[in-house]
């Protein structure tokens, strides 16, 4: 099963009153599942583990051969009044969308939900994270083009 396949089965979940589906094929088992939160898609084959961000317009979590599915990744608030944007997925953290373009987010900018603020690259896809959140961008925690992990903090942004 390609991915295509896998989006078209997305779509057709997120049209229909259907909570759950599994499919299995040879050498992975794909389970999507509705959710009322942030979508996050994990694909992990048998050999070797992929990691995939998709966001259409309902939400729906796919999980393939036991990965597992976060819930709302993107925003907690820690001590004080600053929200933390966080890593949706692992892969590697850029700024900016190519090296002669300006950064997303500076600190200092206001941002707005939706607003992209960066891009992390998983798997030879680049995507684009967005703010949940309006507010001011307080502080980067993390140097661009380096490696992040899941959940893992990315700005604080004062509300």
């Amino acid at each position: 099963m390609d991915f295509k396949q896998i989006q078209e089965l997305i779509k057709m979940v997120n049209k229909s009153n259907i909570g759950e589906v599994s499919i299995e094929q040879k050498d992975f088992k794909v389970t999507i599942k509705q959710k009322e939160e942030h979508i996050t898609q994990m694909v992990q084959a048998a050999a070797a583990p992929q990691q995939l961000y998709q966001q259409p317009q309902q939400p729906a979590a796919v999980s393939v051969s036991g990965g597992t599915t976060p819930d709302k990744p993107k925003t907690d608030t820690p001590a004080g009044n600053l929200i933390t944007i966080k890593s949706p997925m692992i892969g590697t953290f850029y700024r900016k969308s190519s090296p002669d373009k300006p950064n997303f987010a500076e600190v200092g900018d206001d941002v707005t939900v939706g607003k992209v603020v960066c891009i992390i690259e998983a798997m030879k896809l680049f995507n684009e994270i967005e703010s949940e959140v309006n507010g001011k961008i307080v502080k980067v925690l993390v140097e661009d083009a380096s490696p992040v992990e899941y959940d893992q903090p990315l700005f604080l942004v004062e509300p």
